[in-house]
């Protein structure tokens, strides 16, 4: 069993006595169906229904003080407990930045069970999540059984997966759940209440009207440079995101794409040739039940 601390990962948390129906007004995922233990994964959209952030979050024990602990992009972790002030008004909740971080750990069962760890709910080969500050790295390693390596680790199991991650393999503020294949990673409850742009994403849901998807794809030898653009002859067809040992995550147009297999085209993104891992889901819309 690996685990990697994660160095671009932050905590937020959300309390008080409003807290569950205060973020459920607000953001993708149900909190109805979060207990302690277990971990959701969900995000803040624009009234547009594009992605502020993602995220993953968890419900802290009544006997370690309750409330929900949400596991974000460093980066955005102040810019997300702004907004949730901004949207509070009189609601009975705190927000705080909290001064822990992120273990993940794949590969192999845990020999014990920590506090505030869950299994990641995007997929299961992606192991379990520890929130802990980053001195106890090592020492909760040695607990669980795992050997600790570096993050850049995780980062080539994640790629491997397809699971996208926010500000290499699509922009926050620029994109939809969809696009990111969050309806496909348990990210969207379509059946909860209303929440900031709601509307957007029920509407794409229901019309399949996603045409641009996250896709995985293989790489010979070197890879692209993320940002560059995914080109079936001269016409550009996505973007290139993340990669390490020859896979990656591309964005691209699943229509364009499509046309592009059909006529024997090839792929390549920087020069370098690009191929799908599974050409079949630029054809068919896959729709994945929700838990």
């Amino acid at each position: 069993m690996k685990s990697a601390f994660l160095p671009d990962r932050s905590v937020v948390k959300v309390a008080g006595e409003d807290a569950r129906n205060f973020l459920n007004g607000l953001i993708t995922t149900d909190l109805d169906r979060l207990k302690p233990g277990l971990g959701r994964f969900g995000a803040l959209l624009t009234p547009q229904g594009k992605i502020i952030v993602d995220f993953l979050i968890t419900e802290v024990p009544a006997g370690h003080g309750g409330g929900f602990l949400i596991d974000c992009p460093k980066a955005l972790a102040e810019g997300l407990a702004t907004k949730l002030k901004f949207y509070k008004l009189r609601a009975k909740v705190t927000v705080e930045n909290l001064d822990l971080g992120v273990l993940a750990a794949w590969d192999g069962q845990l020999a014990a069970q920590p506090d505030l760890a869950f299994a990641d709910p995007r997929n299961d080969a992606l192991g379990t999540r520890i929130l802990i500050p980053e001195d106890l790295k090592q020492k909760l390693s040695d607990l669980i059984g795992a050997e600790l390596v570096d993050a850049s680790e995780y980062e080539a199991h994640r790629i491997a997966l397809g699971v996208p991650r926010g500000g290499l393999d699509f922009m926050y503020s620029d994109a939809f759940p969809h696009e990111t294949n969050m309806d496909r990673l348990a990210g969207v409850d379509f059946d909860k209440g209303c929440y900031v742009g709601q509307e957007v994403v029920s509407r794409m849901q229901h019309r399949g009207t996603a045409r641009t998807r996250s896709v995985k794809v293989l790489l010979d030898d070197l890879s692209p440079e993320a940002g560059v653009s995914v080109m079936a002859g001269d016409k550009p067809v996505g973007t290139m995101g993340s990669s390490a040992q020859g896979k990656g995550i591309a964005l691209v147009r699943i229509d364009r794409v499509a046309d592009a297999l059909d006529a024997g085209q090839p792929l390549t993104a920087g020069g370098l040739a690009v191929r799908l891992a599974e050409p079949d889901v630029v054809r068919i819309p896959l729709k994945q039940p929700i838990a």
